[in-house]
């Protein structure tokens, strides 16, 4: 009985093309965008890597150092031994950055987002949430927590949103919740109209700064950053796309992070972070922060593979951020132009599908990075030219 739900359930992924296929392969430090794959080296153009910090070779001699200092793991939760020196000095420096009075560390950015979110509109009577349709899983997963009223609005629709907000009491608690950068298209929010909306119906925000940390920005803190925007009640972010290692964050008010820190059950009951990581993190957080080369050249090469697709003539949706999509419908044909990819031209990148992104819409969503050369930007065009002709 057990057996035939779970063989049944693989079949029924299967045929709605909702199976997921995870290739194999491993990360080759001092190599990057190469990876070794069947004994041989393949070019990766999907990594969340943005910026290539996870393969820094000060971020990993610091990692090694201060492994060999405080062993491999942290010990506990943070509430039970586990709340090392480490943790403050990474959540104080956070702070410190965004000059916002707290900043609270979570395992992974989706727990930043379900546990904060979660606690937050728990904490108000008749509270109601503001939400774009497109917000990640984690975004949703969070507002699940508790049943309050929600308005999805449609994506980056102003009117839409201010429609909502206009038909409630000035005084009835409310919570704009969006992201900077939307992964799948890689477009922009309209961050200054969502905050002068929220100021004129009185909502807190609630911004996931994800794709968009380490990236934007006059210190890559963001898009809020490089566009000057301070009104922003909670900011979101990971350490897993261009900071290089993993982990989450949030930070706002000291009150308000102090709720989420002792309300938020996926903070409390969880085995804190290796002290060794954020080291490491916060290594690569102030590289960035310090030295925008990096975030220049990872623009230049989305310019020189804009023009390399064009010249190719191959269709992508230019969005303003460094995430290029290109839509192939189809899961087939989609997986056949990937497998040709990377069993005749060494190059893997993989392929999105449902549910991720909506059947017959199908993408890859190419990432490339400051340590692409000119030389793969430009064969990456080529061989993917070819593969989607011959698909």
């Amino acid at each position: 009985m057990y057996n035939d739900t779970f063989f049944h359930t693989l079949q029924y992924l299967k045929s709605t093309e909702a199976y997921r296929h995870f290739l194999e392969f491993s990360r080759s430090a001092g190599h990057f965008p190469l990876a070794d794959y069947q004994n041989e080296k393949i070019e990766v153009w999907c990594s969340n890597d943005y910026l290539g910090m996870g393969q820094d070779q000060q971020v990993i001699n610091d990692f090694k150092a201060s492994l060999s200092r405080y062993g491999a793991g942290s010990g506990g939760s943070r509430n039970i031994s586990g709340n090392t020196l480490a943790h403050v000095a990474l959540e104080k420096r956070l702070a410190d950055l965004y000059q916002r009075e707290s900043a609270l560390v979570f395992n992974n950015g989706y727990l930043a987002n379900t546990e904060s979110l979660g606690v937050l509109v728990g904490l108000f009577d008749n509270i109601k949430v503001y939400s774009d349709e497109l917000n990640h899983r984690s975004i949703i997963e969070g507002l699940k927590k508790s049943k309050v009223e929600k308005y999805i609005f449609k994506h980056n629709d102003l009117k839409h949103l201010e429609i909502g907000l206009s038909l409630e009491p000035f005084e009835r608690p409310k919570i704009i919740v969006f992201e900077s950068i939307y992964s799948m298209d890689g477009d922009f929010a309209p961050v200054e109209e969502i905050v002068r909306l929220a100021k004129k119906y009185n909502a807190l925000t609630f911004i996931d700064e994800t794709h968009s940390f380490g990236v934007l920005g006059e210190r890559g803190l963001g898009l809020i950053e490089a566009l000057q925007v301070r009104d922003i009640d909670f900011i979101q972010g990971g350490f897993g796309k261009a900071i290089g290692t993993t982990g989450g964050f949030i930070v706002g008010d000291r009150d308000a992070v102090d709720c989420i820190r002792s309300l938020a059950p996926g903070f409390i009951f969880t085995t804190s972070l290796p002290p060794a990581l954020l080291e490491a993190t916060l290594t690569s957080i102030n590289k960035v922060v310090a030295a925008p080369g990096r975030r220049k050249k990872l623009f230049l090469n989305v310019r020189h593979l804009k023009a390399a697709l064009r010249r190719h003539q191959i269709d992508f949706i230019d969005a303003e951020s460094h995430i290029l999509p290109i839509i192939i419908p189809g899961l087939a044909r989609i997986k056949a132009v990937s497998d040709k990819l990377l069993k005749q031209f060494k190059i893997y990148v993989q392929p999105i599908n449902y549910p991720s992104v909506p059947r017959g819409q199908e993408r890859f969503r190419v990432t490339v990075t400051p340590d692409h050369s000119l030389e793969q930007i430009e064969r990456f065009a080529s061989a993917l030219k070819s593969a989607l002709d011959l698909s």
